[in-house]
């Protein structure tokens, strides 16, 4: 069974949901995880802040504008009436439960039920509209199967044997179809994998019943060798490691979401990365053995970054002063992305600001703390093992009239990541791309 993920663009009108058949093959055993339509999500987001604000009015207002453009949808998409009537029914019903929370107190938990409309919406519509065409399709909750724990992280093993059972009871389908993103947690609320998701739902599902390959259909021809936004002349990568691909994921490309490559290399499911614009192109398989070695593959930035400096030299050397620093950052649930250490301070980085202001207070009690906003991360990845050499010459030459900020360097062997001001990136990345490639 081969498990087809598609994200919101290639849901993002009704030619495109439509053209999904293109690619789909019904007569094939297949999973089909659907993101919302584009755009739906963050209009949800912009709904459940005017909701948690007070302002009922702007609320529904932009309620009243996306179910415009969901009717519109609707009527672009069904060609019979029988097929109209189930589509609209369907999103009446939808819209109709996210304004019924104008009078509620509003909680973290009223905003992820809203949040989780747009994959209700989005495969339940392609499964009225596969109905309309005579083609047989199973609608699979993921409310049912998909489960995350306290910490927020899947449990694997209800995923596997509660998808199983809903399989096995429709053994006589080929086509399924579910929802990325969305899921229950501890407490069995509805709650989510976070943005991007999709991708998440898509290598869970696929580790989890041993599916010969995971397929990541978005609107690019694969994982390219920089950003094809900033850079001229990037080019698709054929093959890349699990390896190589995590790091290219979590430190900014966009084509993959960060924790989806782990279920996928824990269980060896291949990941396959295509474009539904262009499904005949080959784009890029990931898979346990990569390609050649001693190589630079491809090269990633990600923005958002804040760094924090922690000088003491009072603690020097002293023991259970990192673990300390790191107990901090853990009270606060906030990942670090980079650490470098010298005899008398740390610097680290984080993306997540949420918590900035208790971790700088509670950092000073160790020392002088420094934070520096509006970074960025770039990433050089390959392969970079203890017998290569010459990689950071290079990529370091490359950079060598931009003020780097922070170097890391042999913590895997498989990156090269360096922080700058994101003013800096744009030539950061031409220039890796000009010297490298």
């Amino acid at each position: 069974m081969k498990i087809l993920k598609f994200g919101g663009t290639s849901v993002g009108s009704a030619e495109r949901i439509k053209g999904l058949l293109d690619i789909i093959r019904p007569q094939e055993r297949q999973i089909v995880v659907l993101s919302a339509v584009a755009g739906t999500t963050n209009a949800l987001v912009e709904i459940s802040q005017a909701f948690a604000a007070g302002d009922k009015d702007r609320a529904a207002s932009l309620i009243h504008t996306l179910h415009d453009r969901y009717r519109t949808l609707i009527v672009d998409l069904f060609t019979t009436e029988e097929g109209l009537q189930n589509g609209t029914e369907l999103i009446d019903y939808h819209f109709n439960l996210i304004a019924s929370f104008s009078s509620d107190l509003f909680t973290p938990i009223e905003e992820k039920i809203i949040l989780a409309q747009g994959e209700l919406i989005s495969t339940t519509l392609f499964h009225f509209h596969l109905t309309e065409l005579g083609i047989r399709s199973k609608l699979l909750p993921a409310l049912d199967f998909m489960k995350i724990d306290e910490d927020n992280e899947p449990k694997i093993d209800f995923i596997r044997e509660n998808l199983s059972e809903l399989l096995l009871q429709s053994s006589d389908h080929n086509l399924f179809i579910t929802q990325g993103y969305i899921c229950r947690n501890a407490f069995g609320e509805i709650d989510n994998l976070r943005r991007g998701g999709s991708d998440y739902t898509a290598s869970l599902i696929g580790a989890a019943i041993g599916a010969d390959e995971i397929q990541i259909w978005t609107d690019i021809d694969g994982m390219h060798n920089n950003d094809p936004r900033i850079v001229n002349g990037t080019k698709p990568i054929a093959n890349l490691s699990f390896n190589e691909a995590a790091e290219l994921a979590y430190f900014g490309a966009k084509i993959l979401h960060p924790q989806s490559v782990f279920p996928a290399q824990r269980y060896n499911v291949p990941v396959r990365l295509l474009n539904t614009m262009e499904p005949d192109a080959p784009g890029t398989l990931i898979n346990k053995e990569g390609t050649a070695k001693g190589i630079v593959r491809s090269i990633a930035a990600k923005d958002g970054i804040t760094a924090i400096r922690i000088h003491s030299s009072r603690m020097l050397l002293a023991y259970g002063f990192l673990r300390r620093v790191f107990e901090v950052f853990e009270r606060y649930k906030t990942p670090i992305d980079m650490i470098t250490t010298s005899e008398v301070a740390i610097s680290l980085t984080i993306d997540d600001v949420k918590y900035l202001s208790d971790i700088e207070r509670e950092l000073t009690d160790f020392g002088s703390v420094e934070i520096d906003r509006d970074q960025t991360i770039v990433c050089v990845v390959g392969d970079f093992g203890v017998n290569t050499h010459g990689y950071a010459a290079r990529v370091l030459d490359a950079v060598k009239h931009i003020p780097i900020r922070m170097i890391s360097y042999g913590g895997s062997n498989y990156n090269i990541s360096m922080l700058l001001q994101t003013e800096h990136k744009a030539e950061a990345l031409r220039s890796l791309h000009n010297r490298l490639f």
